[in-house]
């Protein structure tokens, strides 16, 4: 797509992306539909450049729309915008526009990602696998003694094939069958999809990525956080990193005393999920985490044992990731 001409009395102008309206920045307040009717708009004023905050959902349509119209989009990263005191203290939209415009200095130029598109995919139909096998377990034990689900059970449940069961012959049981069907269909429906996301995931990811060198992070685990992630460089130290993971600790001081009242938990539910798993799983086969689980194992037990090696895992991630520097055991 050729790049469109600016006009340079306009030169750079911020907006204030919600759901429904863009702000600008320009003069006086102008409020444009976030939809093509109002790109078009503000396209017929030939800015050079568009400050934003990437809001999500809502600002990625105009920031590609705008980028493949050849205007230059940059985005501010909410943690710089969060340093800014003035920024929230005088709370309109029109004004927060006119400082996203003034901190375009500061802005990094919007790039789209299609592997995160793919990873919030694929988190999104890990949880409808969760809540389907959840129904279709509570379901069979309507009518069974076996709630076990493996993949020739579904196939044959799917199939409405229900010769091999024993099965409670109940006033409701006919009903409940017919859900057993549709819930293991779609169960496996839904497992299908997520092998082949799985693989458009780890596709995405490069060969020679420093995570990889991690022992115990294949490629869709880092896939997952490449993806969840973006940009390494937004966490300028590891605790920030570990903060974002909901895994830093939450400690509290009484007197002399120090209590520990676990983790904070605020953070990206998907990543402190992932984390722990591959901290619980693969623990042996990463040195540092091996030695880390051998020195503590008597002092933490269960998931604050893991919940630890969980945020040990973390940090070794910020440091490879954000130095890009293979993987060292120390």
């Amino acid at each position: 797509m050729p790049r469109g001409r600016c006009d340079k009395r306009v030169g750079v102008i911020g907006i204030d992306i919600s759901k429904d309206y863009l702000i600008t920045s320009r003069g006086r307040e102008r409020k444009y539909e976030n939809n093509k009717k109002g790109y078009e708009e503000i396209l017929k004023m030939k800015p050079c450049a568009i400050v934003l905050e990437p809001t999500g959902v809502y600002a990625i349509r105009p920031c590609q729309y705008f980028k493949e119209r050849g205007i230059k989009v940059l985005q501010v990263s909410p943690n710089i915008l969060s340093r800014e005191k003035e920024f929230r203290g005088k709370k309109t939209d029109f004004y927060d526009a006119e400082k996203l415009e003034n901190m375009a200095d500061k802005a990094k130029e919007y790039e789209y990602n299609p592997l995160k598109e793919l990873v919030t995919l694929y988190l999104f139909l890990k949880d409808i696998e969760v809540k389907y096998e959840n129904r279709l377990k509570r379901t069979l034990f309507l009518v069974s003694d076996n709630d076990k689900i493996n993949k020739e059970r579904l196939e044959k449940l799917a199939n409405g094939d229900f010769t091999q069961e024993e099965l409670y012959n109940l006033e409701y049981t006919p009903i409940v069958l017919e859900e057993i069907r549709v819930l293991a269909k779609t169960l496996l429906e839904t497992q299908e999809k997520l092998k082949e996301v799985r693989r458009m995931i780890e596709e995405q990811v490069p060969e020679d990525h420093v995570l990889l060198t991690i022992p115990g992070i294949g490629r869709l685990a880092a896939g997952i956080i490449i993806g969840v992630v973006g940009d390494i460089r937004r966490f300028p130290k590891p605790e920030s990193f570990v903060a974002y993971c909901g895994l830093d600790p939450i400690v509290e001081r009484s007197g002399r005393g120090v209590i520990s009242r676990g983790i904070s938990k605020r953070g990206n539910k998907y990543l402190r999920s992932l984390f722990y798993f591959l901290a619980k799983m693969n623990y042996s086969r990463n040195p540092t985490l091996l030695k880390f689980y051998e020195s503590h194992k008597d002092r933490l037990r269960g998931k604050k044992l893991y919940t630890a090696l969980a945020r040990k895992l973390a940090r070794i991630v910020w440091s490879v990731w954000y130095n890009n520097k293979p993987y060292e055991p120390k």
